[in-house]
């Protein structure tokens, strides 16, 4: 067996980014910028005024009370031609240009109108709501970059610089291959000794959250030649992942069945807990993640190592992520060789620091605590015992729930 951090490193290594392509940018959500982007503009494009009111010059309302005359009304997205002068004021909305000679905004709660004038009886300093050109970025300002994976917040921003099409890398199309005679979708009829299959599904809402494409290849039973025939769906997709059938049984097939197939394997047995047999490799040229196939052991790896692989594929550069940490609520006795990844729900104490308590039952078939955890707790290969209170290091999931 090998260490989790030798078996995420190996899987890493022969991945890349994968091709550019250009998108628009209401379709870029999620997706990872292949290029720094430049703004085509200066925003705002000229002085505008940040609150209704009357756009004055501050050397006219400097001692008030005082009374200017209304020389023009100049709501957002229109000007005005004229040049304000001394004793005149202009009637403003938010977002309007400031007319030439203003150089300030008296917000209207400060004011009393009375026809073609306006009588102003709080006074306001030279720039006062004025929101000037260039305020948030200029033309040629490079605001977004290679590498990041593009938010709501970011998409706003692009638009606002002028930008319609955005250069990202492509998605990674992610061929999902379970196997099993004992397993029906749900819905299906279900045999007296057969169960209800989770992780295909699982697996494609985890590939999508993760900004990926998932391609279900089917439920292949345990059969040779049928595992070769729905594996062989997997031309053209950049990650095939199978689920269960990576362990030494007899009806452990994907292994035995697929090295003669075109499989060259890397490795296969990891020292964690859950997740054991878990085969890395590739496939006909393809890279592959042979998961296991109870439904926990598949979504803890999925996090370790499903995640960080389409991150690689999807172009977003290696970070060095924080240890968090968390201190334990349940006592732990000593840990065995293998790295324990244990179900976890976590609070926050008086003091601040986060609490993290796992479910006293953690088999990997157990879903229900899964889907309450708020975290996993890590517990080292040979871990001594840890009494409550005990400062852990854990993996959250992003948002509560799972990546993105």
């Amino acid at each position: 067996m090998i260490s989790v951090e030798e078996a995420l490193a190996r899987l890493l290594a022969p991945l890349a980014a994968l091709p550019v392509e250009q998108v628009s940018v209401s379709d870029a959500v999620g997706r990872v910028l292949a290029e720094d982007v430049a703004a085509r503009r200066t925003q705002p494009p000229f002085a505008v005024s940040a609150m209704d009111g009357y756009a004055v010059r501050a050397a006219d309302v400097e001692h008030v009370p005082v009374n200017l005359r209304i020389i023009a009304e100049i709501p957002a997205g229109a000007g005005f031609s004229g040049v304000l002068d001394k004793g005149e004021a202009a009637r403003i909305f938010t977002g309007a240009p400031l007319p030439e000679g203003a150089d300030t905004i008296v917000i209207q709660e400060d004011t009393e109108r009375d026809g073609d004038t306006v009588r102003v009886v709080e006074g306001a300093t030279l720039g006062t709501y004025v929101r000037r050109a260039g305020l948030d970025f200029a033309e040629g300002d490079v605001l977004l970059h290679q590498g990041t994976r593009l938010s709501p917040r970011h998409i706003g921003l692009a638009a606002a610089m002028n930008r319609p099409w955005l250069f990202v890398h492509r998605r990674p199309v992610v061929g999902i291959l379970s196997t099993g005679d004992e397993v029906v979708m749900p819905g299906e009829p279900i045999g007296p000794h057969q169960i209800v299959s989770s992780n295909a599904l699982a697996l494609a809402a985890f590939v999508t959250a993760c900004g990926g494409v998932p391609v279900s290849l089917g439920n292949a039973p345990d059969d040779a030649d049928a595992l070769r025939t729905f594996a062989a769906g997997a031309r053209g997709v950049d990650l095939l992942v199978s689920t269960g059938g990576v362990s030494v049984g007899e009806h452990d097939l994907v292994r035995g069945v697929l090295s003669e197939d075109g499989l060259a394997i890397d490795f296969w047995e990891i020292a964690m807990r859950p997740g054991k047999p878990l085969m890395s490799g590739s496939y006909r040229g393809t890279p592959m993640l042979g998961l296991p196939g109870n439904p926990v052991s598949t979504l803890v790896c999925s996090l370790l190592f499903l995640k960080p692989a389409m991150e690689r594929l999807a172009g977003l550069p290696d970070k060095a992520e924080p240890q968090q940490m968390a201190r334990l609520g349940r006592d732990l006795r000593q840990n065995d060789r293998r790295q324990d990844y244990l179900r976890s729900t976590l609070t926050r104490g008086p003091d601040g620091v986060l609490g993290a308590t796992p479910f006293p039952v953690q088999d990997s078939s157990m879903m229900r605590p899964l889907a309450s955890s708020d975290c996993l707790v890590i517990r080292p290969p040979h871990a001594p015992a840890a009494p409550v209170g005990t400062m852990v290091p854990i993996v959250t999931f992003p948002g509560g729930a799972w990546p993105l």
